[in-house]
């Protein structure tokens, strides 16, 4: 089951670990991001950053949706993160048990606009959350779990 979808540019760091974690009472993280899934540097790196008590799973995006599709990953209590709107959008459109994405922090690039003080996006982001939204998905702004959401909705 997936209890949160989460975007997050940094990825696994000690906000997801050490706040999410216990507040979603995960036993599972799944990383979808396919170049991390092919560094052996940083799946190591994200593997300090975990808490000891939970299973890390560094995937490619096609990877995490065929897990997350099976029956046998059910039973796990998953937080899934993945670092971008694109792959959140990719994955969000093959996992049908995926209704809500936290966006919790994406820096700010070229042509990038703040909607919020952790959220900067693109127009073409914009694009794809407009699309999100579109088919049905609640996307909220939180960092930590004690923060109140923000509909993404209300902040374009």
């Amino acid at each position: 089951m997936i209890k949160l979808t989460r975007i997050d540019d940094r990825m696994l760091h000690g906000q997801v670990g050490f706040a999410w974690v216990p507040a979603l009472d995960v036993n599972c993280l799944v990383v979808a991001n396919d170049k991390v899934a092919k560094d052996e540097f940083q799946k190591m790196a994200m593997g300090l950053a975990k808490p000891p008590s939970v299973k890390l799973l560094i995937l490619t995006v096609e990877n995490a949706i065929a897990f997350l599709n099976d029956d046998k990953s059910k039973n796990a209590k998953i937080l899934l993160i993945v670092n971008s709107i694109n792959d959140a959008f990719a994955i969000s459109k093959e996992v049908t048990d995926i209704q809500s994405i936290n966006f919790g922090g994406i820096r700010t690039k070229n042509g990038a606009k703040l909607i919020s003080k952790a959220i900067a996006v693109t127009d073409d982001e914009i694009n794809i959350i407009r699309q999100m939204l579109e088919n049905g998905l609640e996307l909220e702004v939180r960092q930590v779990p004690t923060d109140k959401k923000q509909l993404v909705k209300s902040l374009l």
